[in-house]
């Protein structure tokens, strides 16, 4: 991922290193400078009280070691402070960089759960009151809101199969269809079918809910799934 914040932040603690580094190398330029005047000073002064005028001290022995041991007090707390911020700005830089690695595995992660997870399942059928009991109905829809619960479907189920079989036969248990040759309030194809449940099946309502119903759960589990479905074709 190209965050311009995380591109930011690497830059910065690279330039703090860089810049600690320069410091740092021109503290122990300055220092090595100074040691070897000092070293040449001490020299002369040497040669000077010795009388050995004749043996001119070389320019080459005045060169301070690369890996010599601070000479005085103050050079070693020049190095130890020169060593101290090159350690704090390699410190910050290393924190910018674990905080912008961070950032970005937990950007990756919100991403990936967004791509991966699936949104919740949603109920397309419909909502419409669910009345408090059965006695809110009468006649044929007061009894298939009885045997409706009866059957193990809950009251909220109601207002679904009330709007279904509004829709099939008004509820009349007589209704029929000579073109598909569908019969009674569920209109099944053809009316014979509920015989299944009661010989009755052409006069009795409580027969042609209950064939009714257990079509309706072996198709669409519940009578808002079939309501749906017959409002999405125009059929159940």
């Amino acid at each position: 991922m190209d965050d311009p914040v995380i591109r930011l932040w690497h830059r910065v603690g690279t330039i703090r290193a860089v810049f600690a580094l320069v410091i740092l190398a021109g503290l122990v330029g300055g220092l090595a400078i100074a040691g070897l005047t000092q070293h040449d000073d001490d020299s002369a002064n040497t040669v000077k009280a010795a009388d050995t005028a004749a043996f001119p001290v070389s320019s080459s022995s005045a060169t301070p070691s690369a890996s010599r041991s601070p000479s005085s007090p103050a050079e070693a707390d020049a190095l130890a402070k020169a060593k101290a911020a090159a350690e704090e700005a390699s410190a910050e830089a290393k924190a910018a960089d674990d905080a912008a690695r961070k950032k970005a595995e937990e950007e990756a992660s919100r991403n990936k759960t967004r791509t991966t997870t699936a949104p919740p399942p949603t109920n397309s059928a419909p909502k419409y009151p669910v009345p408090a009991s059965c006695d809110a109905y009468s006649g044929n829809k007061k009894i298939g809101c009885a045997v409706l619960v009866g059957t193990g479907f809950g009251l909220d189920q109601m207002p679904c199969l009330e709007k279904l079989w509004d829709k099939e036969s008004h509820w009349n248990v007589s209704a029929s269809n000579k073109s598909s040759g569908a019969y009674g309030i569920p209109q099944a194809v053809p009316g014979s079918k509920m015989s299944s449940v009661g010989a009755d099946w052409k006069t009795n309502p409580e027969t042609q809910i209950r064939w009714g119903l257990g079509y309706i759960k072996s198709r669409y589990k519940n009578p808002c799934g079939a309501w749906s479905h017959s409002q999405s074709t125009g059929w159940y």
